[in-house]
């Protein structure tokens, strides 16, 4: 809803997004406050480094801009980007408004639409108002670095939170699935661990994308800096502080040295791929998480007075690992809009991109957010049922022990030949009793009842031990905790302990 629109919020569409799911952190990112106290602190940081490469800028102006960073009136804003058709030069008027001794100087060099009298203003007449493009550029790699802030912290806290969660359950066997069929036995903390694994993956590349973000800085119309090279009368190095003063009081290391009237739009491919890799993480554990709910080995947090069903009552559905899945659906979806608009940007820039970005880098944020929020909830809680997977191991353990038992044979003084036809045997009755009766596998109770098992009868029980079917999963958690995750979770663990509670 635009600033000053009187219709009521349930009279019109609201995104979920915003007003469901994310948090209150990740929606003031792109709200249009934070947008536009942004744009204010940018003129602001323009106006100082040009007040400190010699403009005739004085510290009366500097001190009334500064006064009013957050002094924004939005309805005015509204009214005059009705009037103009230019959300940009609205603020710049609205500024304006409110510092009438700095409104001369507000944006100067970047755009020809100034508010009032100016001893720069003839020089820069005629420069194009699309360089007021720039500021907008500005803001937005600041959102994406900061909102990067937001969802790091948030993503360690998942991964913690599942390194504890493996840690406790590193030791309990459990069948493991390829094909989602029945395969070797492993650990419950090692499947959790290929959960993790996928998630430091995430947590190291969100880092470096978000560390790799570069300034745009001061480049004018199309990128050629002219309009400031102008302003300082042809003195490039005045030029380049000027980029490197603003740069540094962005906060950013380094600006990009080439760009057209904006930064490259590959950056925003780079962005939004992190996260929509994030989102295949987080719908793989949510899927594994669903998959084992339906067999009842583990479930999600459940709320005492939580409805499953309107229709089942007894129905324990896996509704916040559900969400994840969707929501990251539409994670993953969304960077396919940089990836086209990256592509059809001709030449310096076309204005094509500008109404697909407001809505995909903050919907991809947003839904990012929500989905870590989500996750940490669920990973806080998770529950783990021994007793049903420890009757689903007994039901395929037997078969898999079958080489053992051969082994077994062959070592008290059988024949293998012999011995596998046995096996044989007894497992096709077996599997008869379980897909065509419905019964429970007794291949051990065949193997107990035939003389020719008599030698290693007393072996059985150590044979078919869960334990000994999970290799060195038990010490493969251990290291890569130890080696891998915590570590990484080093420079986060004054936010460890930070909860989160799912409002709906």
């Amino acid at each position: 809803m635009a600033a000053g629109d009187s219709r009521c919020a349930l009279d019109t569409y609201r995104s979920p997004l915003a007003s469901r799911y994310a948090s209150p952190e990740m929606c003031f990112m792109f709200s249009d406050k934070n947008k536009f106290r942004t744009w204010r602190q940018l003129w602001l940081w323009l106006a100082e480094a040009e007040q400190a490469l010699g403009l005739a800028i004085t510290d009366e102006q500097i001190q009334e801009m500064k006064s009013n960073l957050d002094n924004i009136d939005f309805k005015m804003a509204a009214e005059e980007e009705k009037k103009l058709r230019h959300d940009v030069m609205a603020h710049v008027h609205t500024f304006g408004h409110c510092c009438p001794k700095a409104a001369g100087i507000i944006h100067l060099g970047a755009t020809s639409c100034y508010v009032g009298d100016n001893t720069m203003r003839k020089q820069l007449k005629n420069q194009p108002a699309d360089t007021q493009l720039e500021r907008i550029q500005a803001q937005d790699l600041i959102i994406l670095r900061n909102a990067f802030d937001l969802l790091l912290p948030k993503l360690a806290r998942v991964i913690s939170r599942l390194a504890d969660f493996a840690k406790n359950h590193a030791n309990l066997p459990t069948l493991g699935f390829t094909h989602y069929q029945p395969a070797q036995l492993t650990t419950v903390g090692k499947r959790c661990c290929l959960w993790i694994q996928d998630l430091c993956m995430d947590l190291q590349n969100l880092t470096r994308i978000r560390n790799d973000l570069r300034f745009r800085g001061v480049k004018g119309t199309t990128g050629t800096q002219a309009s400031f090279l102008q302003l300082f009368e042809g003195d490039h190095d005045k030029v380049d502080q000027l980029d490197k003063m603003v740069t540094e009081k962005a906060g950013f290391k380094r600006a990009f040295i080439i760009t057209g009237q904006t930064y490259t739009r590959k950056v925003d491919i780079e962005v939004l791929s992190v996260l929509a890799s994030l989102g295949a993480s987080v719908h793989k554990i949510c899927t594994d998480i669903r998959l084992l709910a339906n067999l009842k080995e583990m479930e999600e947090p459940f709320e005492k007075q939580q409805i499953g069903s309107s229709a089942m009552p007894y129905k324990r559905n896996p509704m916040r690992s559900e969400r994840c899945c969707s929501l990251a659906r539409h994670l993953m979806g969304l960077v396919m809009d940089p990836l086209q608009t990256a592509s059809v940007q001709w030449f310096e820039r076309t204005l094509d991109d500008s109404a697909n970005r407001r809505i995909c880098l903050a919907e991809a944020f947003l839904t990012a957010d929500t989905i870590l929020n989500t996750l940490q909830n669920i990973s806080e809680g998770l529950v783990v049922y021994p007793k049903v997977i420890e009757r689903r191991i007994r039901q395929e353990l037997p078969f898999m022990a079958t080489e053992n038992i051969i082994m077994a044979m062959v070592k008290a003084g059988g024949s293998r030949q012999d011995c596998h036809e046995k096996i044989r045997v007894l497992s096709q009755q077996a599997a008869t009793v379980v897909k065509q009766e419905g019964g429970d596998n007794d291949l051990i109770e065949r193997i107990q009842g035939d003389a020719y098992f008599s030698p290693i009868h007393s072996q059985l029980e150590h044979l078919l031990d869960p334990s000994s079917f999970t290799g060195r999963a038990v010490q493969q958690v251990q290291r890569f905790l130890e080696e891998e995750v915590y570590p990484l979770l080093k420079p986060y663990a004054s936010v460890m302990e930070v909860k989160v509670e799912l409002s709906l």
